[in-house]
């Protein structure tokens, strides 16, 4: 498959597959070895031809499969240097590790790489832009924030993956704890449908095909709100663009490139 396809999303496991002609990426392992080999069958793909993992921060929910995916089928995992300290920590093994520099744009195959920062409470968070020839992807989820830098990455894209994780009111209402809350709503917490529509705002553009609203929160969201919330800001912009969400317990719609 050449395209990508978000494999799960959200706190349960996060995991997409990202594909061309020569080389096949996940970007996350957070769910098992099992599941991976599952969903990537169902879109044709077979786990032994991954070519590498790409890492954004350390969280479970990003991680929990590496040990199986990178040291029993020796897939090269590529992170920033905290974030593979933190993974080693964590796993108490070491995968077979290739370290990027935050902020610094590497080849791998036939894509074109660039891991920016943003703002999350882990110790060094990575977003990623991916090029392959004239196209350009952003993966953008688990920042509480977006910044300048984040808005300036993301612009131009063809295709966006984006957080939408949360409707501030139905946090406020949750039976969690209130430290729960206030992480979620922090700067270092997650995106809520709101901000990922200023969000969008921001980098939208006549070319954009397509939107992924990702992480959403099972509890304290739902498809249909956030989907409407960006559906009336791209209205307001004069923008039709398909939007579509990454769900948490199947495969999501398949861009194909």
């Amino acid at each position: 498959m050449q395209g990508f396809c978000p494999l799960a999303s959200g706190s349960k496991g996060n995991a997409i597959f990202f594909g061309t002609k020569n080389t096949r990426i996940l970007i996350d392992a957070g769910i098992s070895a099992k599941t991976v080999a599952e969903r990537l069958d169902e879109i044709g793909v077979d786990l032994r031809d991954i070519d590498a993992i790409l890492i954004t921060h350390e969280h479970t929910d990003h991680i929990k499969g590496l040990s199986s995916l990178a040291l029993r089928y020796r897939i090269p995992v590529f992170a920033n240097s905290d974030t593979a300290k933190a993974i080693v920590e964590i796993l108490g093994e070491a995968p077979r590790f290739k370290i990027f520099s935050t902020g610094e744009t590497f080849e791998f195959g036939d894509i074109e790489v660039h891991p920016f920062s943003i703002q999350h409470d882990t110790l060094d968070p990575v977003a990623f832009t991916i090029r392959t020839g004239q196209i350009k992807t952003g993966f953008c989820t688990d920042l509480g924030f977006a910044t300048t830098l984040v808005k300036n990455h993301l612009q131009n894209c063809d295709y966006l993956y984006i957080e939408a994780n949360h409707q501030p009111s139905m946090v406020h209402a949750c039976s969690r704890p209130p430290i729960y809350k206030q992480r979620v709503l922090s700067r270092q917490g997650h995106l809520s449908n709101e901000q990922c529509a200023e969000l969008l705002e921001a980098v939208v553009h006549p070319d954009l095909k397509h939107i992924h609203l990702a992480h959403l929160s099972q509890e304290c969201n739902c498809p249909e709100l956030a989907l409407d919330i960006i559906y009336q800001k791209l209205l307001q912009l004069g923008y039709q663009i398909e939007t579509s969400i990454a769900f948490q317990e199947s495969i999501s719609r398949a861009v194909i490139f």
